[in-house]
């Protein structure tokens, strides 16, 4: 009796664990309505469990750990929520604002940054434990506080964001993470409302709403300050009503180029790296949102705004010219790769599922169902710059 006890009490502790699994093809579905995420893993192509009381998931994103077991979402509602993605729970769940907009890991791993609307500033906190560890306000002019966009994590150790109201971009250097050293640009340009850095963590680059053209700031050459780059593009053109505005986190590279989403234009412009001049405005369907490249780099996915937002279309980089157009669902928000480009998964909330295509046939593969699906999110993100 007493050895059949010790074996019970030894096999009571594994039930409480999920199955054993690695974590480098799994992943999340943000759910809309109710508030709620799918873990899902990407080589079976399933839903693995559904975690909810994650508070307002309207505009989510998530990073992840360096050892991709946790993911760090980002609510609207201020809440920042460590999830477990081995044992499917919530770790911590703290509201550490009003009103958030996104997220970063740093380089080592160790802090993660939310950008916040309401107030505006950054929050920077433990990622083992979630502990407030540094707060940046967005102060400018005389007192006033401004909305934070396109944060991203940069090289040695450091954030980098925009400030919508202010026209200025900030650097974070946080490698003493309680006293965070913060070098400010200003005047780059008005209504910055994204941001992205490239693959190699060399240029920051801001979209700018209520201006021309895009800033540019070579994280090598800071004493250079920021660059307007196609200053001049559209000025001719007319002025549409802009359904939604471009994700630029999504923005593609590939080879010598960069394809970024027109504000407003139903196109996609392409920019050479090596001048950043625009080499060529692509037509396509309607306005573009996230002009997001396979990973090799040989196809460019884009989605649309309303009202065209039923639509894929997929550019050939090679010739720089429209090679297919999809029909994935009403109002597609999001597009994910796996790690290797062989699938891209597509949220189609409206039509309550995830399409997985071929991107190789260009061909449906399987689909999820999902509740008001938005962003799509895998693990492979915690190598990479900037995501």
């Amino acid at each position: 009796m007493n050895k059949l006890l010790i074996i019970l009490a030894l096999l009571l502790p594994c039930s409480a664990f999920a199955e054993l699994r690695g974590s480098g093809d799994l992943g999340i579905i943000i759910e809309r309505e109710p508030a709620a995420i799918q873990i899902i893993n990407t080589s079976t192509q399933k839903s693995l469990s559904k975690i909810t009381g994650l508070g307002d998931l309207s505009h989510a994103s998530v990073v992840y750990s360096r050892d991709a077991r946790y993911a760090y979402i980002f609510g609207r509602d201020g809440g920042l929520t460590k999830i477990d993605l081995l044992q499917d729970v919530i770790s911590k769940r703290i509201i550490q604002a009003g009103n958030s907009i996104g997220g970063a890991i740093s380089q080592d791993g160790k802090l993660v940054a939310v950008s916040n609307y309401t107030p505006g500033g950054v929050k920077i906190f433990s990622s083992e434990t979630l502990e407030l560890i540094a707060d940046i306000p967005a102060v400018y002019g005389d007192g006033k506080l401004s909305k934070v966009v396109g944060l991203v994590d940069a090289p040695e150790q450091k954030f980098i964001f925009s400030l919508f109201d202010a026209g200025e971009i900030w650097i974070a250097d946080v490698q003493n993470p309680t006293a965070p050293k913060i070098e400010k640009f200003k005047n780059i340009g008005q209504q910055p409302y994204d941001a992205l850095i490239t693959p190699d963590g060399r240029y920051y680059i801001a979209g700018l709403f209520a201006d021309r053209g895009l800033a540019l700031l070579d994280l090598w050459s800071l004493e250079q300050g920021v660059k307007r780059i196609l200053p001049d593009y559209g000025k001719q053109d007319e002025k549409l009503p802009v359904y939604k505005m471009p994700h630029l986190e999504g923005w593609a590279m590939a080879g010598d180029f960069m394809f970024i989403p027109a504000v407003g234009q139903h196109e996609v412009l392409v920019i050479n790296r090596s001048t950043w001049q625009l080499v060529k405005r692509i037509p396509v369907i309607g306005q573009p949102v996230f002009v997001m490249a396979r990973p090799d780099g040989r196809q460019v996915w884009v989605n649309f705004a309303f009202p065209d937002n039923a639509h894929l279309q997929v550019i050939d980089t090679k010739n720089l010219s429209l090679m297919k157009s999809l029909s994935p669902g009403k109002a597609v928000l999001h597009m994910e790769f796996t790690p290797r480009g062989e699938q891209v998964w597509v949220s189609a909330r409206d039509d309550n599922r995830v399409v997985i295509y071929d991107t190789q046939r260009l061909t449906e593969m399987a689909r999820l169902s999902a509740n008001k699906p938005s962003g799509i999110f895998f693990s492979s993100r915690a190598h990479k710059l900037g995501l």
